[in-house]
């Protein structure tokens, strides 16, 4: 299933380019905060001198909803659960879980990135941590 649509400009160019080679990158400070990819100065200090940096890709289960959804093709609703993940870093990220059973999410559960096609460009999804 691809995710998107999702559109690459000047101030996305470096994250896309980090998650085509399966990487999750953040924007960090001189002072060593971190922020989300979007951001354009520190969440923390206010700082706009920012650098990309590689992000651990695990995270803590914040809150998630369940968004059901009946295929063309099927006789079965699926099931696409919407997620916010808390960064190892930090920040919050919002994404969709993968292969997960809704029943069993718990506040604080582990995550990690993981990456799929979004048409032209990879984007970001969390799965289930181990």
């Amino acid at each position: 299933m691809t995710v998107g649509p999702v559109d690459r400009d000047q101030a996305t160019a470096e994250f896309f380019d980090a998650a085509a080679d399966g990487r999750f990158v953040l924007r960090r400070c001189p002072d060593g905060h971190h922020s989300e990819p979007a951001g354009a100065q520190c969440t923390t200090c206010g700082s706009t001198q920012l650098a990309w940096v590689p992000a651990a890709g695990g995270a803590s289960l914040v809150s998630w909803a369940v968004v059901w959804s009946k295929p063309e093709s099927g006789s079965e609703q699926v099931a696409t659960v919407l997620v916010i993940g808390e960064l190892d870093e930090g920040p919050w990220w919002w994404s969709r879980l993968e292969e997960a059973d809704p029943a069993r999410l718990a506040v604080g559960l582990r995550l990690k990135i993981a990456f799929r096609d979004g048409g032209a460009e990879a984007v970001p999804v969390f799965e289930l941590a181990g």
